[in-house]
């Protein structure tokens, strides 16, 4: 069976309880088998600290990594993002979806988005849409 790196839009709409399919799905998994990045937690601890209704997000996240691990961005992330990075240096707007890349590469991770043209020129990256039954964007 496959393990999964959330990104951060999925982990949004597990927050959100919607679109109904991500929970659906995320319910099919083993505990243990879906984590989030650091980065994907950094820019969620970003969306609590803007929101009009702080303390809801704050539960929500909280309620999350009770769920979904933070997986630490460690020595190997960073290996596998300088040739990630160098592959993809023409791309200059994308430097958090390269960070959360190369953290599931690292880490042998299927990555799981809603953005999977964003992602899919990340060479040696697995992707995986729960929003579309064929994996695809």
């Amino acid at each position: 069976m496959a393990r999964y790196m959330l990104d951060t839009n999925m982990c949004i709409y597990l927050m959100k309880n919607q679109p109904e399919q991500v929970a659906r799905r995320f319910a099919e998994c083993y505990v243990g088998d879906v984590v989030m990045s650091a980065i994907t937690y950094a820019e969620l601890e970003y969306g609590v600290s803007i929101s009009d209704l702080q303390a809801k997000r704050r539960s929500d996240l909280n309620a999350l990594i009770q769920d979904i691990p933070v997986a630490p961005f460690d020595a190997a992330a960073g290996v596998a993002y300088g040739p990630l990075r160098y592959a993809t240096r023409n791309s200059q707007k994308d430097h958090l979806d390269k960070l959360i890349a190369s953290h599931a590469i690292s880490l042998d991770l299927v990555l799981v988005t809603n953005n999977v043209r964003d992602f899919i020129k990340y060479p040696g990256l697995k992707v995986e849409n729960w929003l579309d039954e064929t994996g695809e964007d």
